[in-house]
């Protein structure tokens, strides 16, 4: 496998750390998309939509290209995260899902391993999910 462009590691990164408002925005554009706006139903749907109601909301989750771009990151985190063993989960927590944030050397400590540890765990969980995603 090629080496991880440091600009893909950095955004994957990102991707982690918003991992839970990914999770809010999915809902929020799930909803959205099967309750449209009284504007919405009045224009009636696309040309290309089936015109019964639940088949042309059933076309929209699946044919929205942002709800699926967020489920597949969402799906890809996820699938990482649940195989990791307690004390990676914990690193994820620490680093990236926690507000109070702490040092490489508090986390360390509270893991009770090294920042040694820690770094290629970190790694080791932004190659899988950037393999996942297909993202190099």
């Amino acid at each position: 496998m090629t080496k991880m462009k440091p600009s893909t590691f950095k955004h994957i990164e990102a991707e982690l750390a918003s991992f839970h408002d990914t999770k809010k925005e999915i809902e929020k554009r799930r909803e959205e998309i099967m309750n449209p706006t009284m504007t919405e139903e009045l224009v009636g749907g696309r040309s290309n939509e089936p015109s019964d109601p639940t088949g042309r909301i059933a076309t929209r989750l699946v044919m929205d290209k942002r709800l699926g771009e967020l489920e597949r990151i969402e799906s890809a985190i996820s699938s990482v995260y649940d195989k990791l063993a307690d004390k990676p989960k914990q690193l994820v927590h620490l680093n990236y899902w926690t507000r109070h944030k702490k040092t490489w050397e508090g986390m360390a400590m509270e893991l009770e391993v090294g920042r040694a540890t820690l770094f290629r765990w970190r790694n080791e969980i932004i190659k899988a999910i950037g393999e996942n995603l297909g993202w190099h």
